[in-house]
């Protein structure tokens, strides 16, 4: 209990101890109960007459702070005490906090099959990975070494946010391969192109517009158009991609703010959008002034058959948002990606980008822009062009001998999925129970859709596996579809509606 007494002041001494022990007493620093120093000691302690502290705490009783009490001294008053320490206060309710757009993006979550597929004792047809034993590695480290040899601290810093100059320039000379002619500022360089998704949906979509998408279609697009509170609207598709007699009826009719397409090796599909019905997509947008966001990820992974031009190079009007990716070709994990697109449009998309996360890392870009000038790209998709072409073919012989009676399947020309149909008397559920226990992980079709299936399906990947796993996780996939249709019980296979676990 610190006081001090001030001697020249005109207030008396035990009025001086007085108001600041009541002080101390009001602010909670001597709580209740407190029991004050005797006093002779506080005395001895200011160097004071023992009847001074006498005084101040017969002025402190006086006035309702404390009490004395024979044996147990002079003690703070609870009556007097300041306010008492707060009750732990109730748990946050953080929901109710969460903005709009936040809850309509919990309506699907992988995170728990996401979890099982990445245990390293399950075999994973899950994720969109491509061969992690392709990755060149020690080209890799050599380049590393040499950029910060020639850039040193320039590595790490800030770069512009559409990207570096010679990475957008490198992008424009890979795009001309492809038959699309970009300049550097129709170019915008993303943290994968996820984000070029994200950012478009920011750009473009209040709640309550329209947005076309084929009726099955990568699971983030749809997640993302949902939050964004638009209104999302299934093309329907066949072997050959999206049907566009369907779109020029439905075009007479609503007006969506894009369409959503990914006409190249399509996800979870794996169909391949013909040339006639690009150039009839194509048609229909310039007729209805409807931009086209063409994701193309995969088409630089064909292994068998030509080659079709992009709907991007197919485009000489400037209606299409073409995005693609490093990630499948070369690492996903550093996350570098791009979008090709008129330049008004990549301009708002630059404004939105920097209040995002400013820019893409610097040394992935510096990293893959020394790749592509170095034309390393070429020779490594030959040869993973090639592994992959195997491993397909190792799922496709291994599904054929295993389980060709309970799923269905169009083997695709390129791409990283297999996507088959399963026999109407499995159970999605209990397939996926099933393969949980027999340590196999595959997407179940359902998160793809953007209406309500009328089959149930599954979305295999087999780039990720090295053959060898594939042939086991095919056997422990085929154990959880024979057991799952045997254990389907009579009722079952009318059609009860069941909840998906994911």
């Amino acid at each position: 209990m610190l006081i001090t007494i001030d001697r020249q002041s005109a207030v008396p001494v035990y009025l001086q101890i007085s108001r600041q022990i009541a002080g101390m007493i009001l602010s909670g620093v001597l709580p209740a109960g407190y029991r004050l120093p005797p006093e002779r000691k506080l005395a001895a302690q200011l160097g004071i007459n023992r009847s001074t502290v006498l005084n101040a705490y017969h002025e402190l009783k006086a006035d309702g702070y404390v009490d004395s009490r024979v044996g147990d001294g002079t003690v703070v008053l609870a009556s007097a005490a300041g306010p008492p320490a707060a009750a732990a206060p109730y748990p946050l309710a953080w929901r109710h906090l969460f903005s709009q757009q936040a809850i309509r993006s919990q309506g699907l979550s992988l995170r728990d099959l996401m979890a099982l597929a990445s245990r390293d004792d399950v075999i994973s047809f899950a994720a969109g990975v491509t061969a992690p034993e392709l990755y060149p590695l020690e080209r890799l480290g050599r380049l590393q070494a040499e950029l910060m040899q020639e850039y040193g601290r320039r590595l790490f810093l800030h770069t512009p946010s559409e990207g570096i100059f010679s990475l957008r320039e490198s992008i424009g000379r890979l795009l001309a391969g492809r038959g699309i002619q970009a300049e550097p500022d129709e170019l915008l360089v993303l943290s994968g192109s996820q984000q070029g998704l994200d950012l478009i949906a920011r750009a473009f979509l209040d709640p309550g517009d329209v947005v076309f998408v084929e009726e099955t279609t990568f699971f983030y697009a749809l997640q993302l158009f949902k939050a964004s509170g638009a209104r999302v609207i299934g093309m329907p598709m066949d072997e050959n991609g999206l049907s566009v007699d369907w779109l020029e009826s439905a075009l007479t009719k609503l007006r969506p703010k894009f369409m959503y397409t990914l006409p190249t090796f399509q996800n979870p599909s794996g169909s391949v959008l013909d040339l006639s019905r690009r150039r009839k997509l194509l048609d229909l947008a310039y007729q209805y002034q409807i931009p086209i966001v063409e994701d193309d990820p995969y088409g630089e992974l064909r292994y068998e058959g030509n080659p079709l031009p992009s709907l991007k190079a197919l485009d000489h009007q400037g209606y299409v948002i073409y995005l693609s990716t490093f990630s499948k070709l070369l690492f996903p994990g550093l996350r570098v990606g791009w979008a090709a697109a008129p330049a008004p449009v990549i301009r708002q998309l630059k404004q939105m980008k920097q209040l995002m996360d400013l820019h893409a890392s610097s040394l992935p870009q510096y990293l893959i822009d020394r790749l592509l000038r170095q034309d390393f790209l070429p020779g490594h998709l030959d040869g993973a062009r090639r592994e992959y072409a195997r491993r397909l073919q190792v799922m496709h012989e291994e599904l054929s001998e295993q389980a060709g009676a309970d799923l269905v399947w169009r083997k695709p020309q390129g791409g990283l999925y297999l996507w088959c149909r399963l026999a109407e008397e499995i159970n999605p559920v209990k397939l996926q129970v099933k393969a949980a226990e027999y340590k196999v992980a595959f997407i179940p079709g359902e998160v793809f859709c953007s209406e309500p299936p009328s089959a149930d399906f599954i979305r295999l990947n087999f780039t990720f596996c090295h053959p060898e796993l594939i042939r086991e996780g095919v056997r422990r996939l085929a154990r959880a579809l024979r057991e799952s249709r045997e254990a389907a019980a009579p009722q079952e296979r009318t059609g009860t509606d069941i909840q998906p676990l994911v």
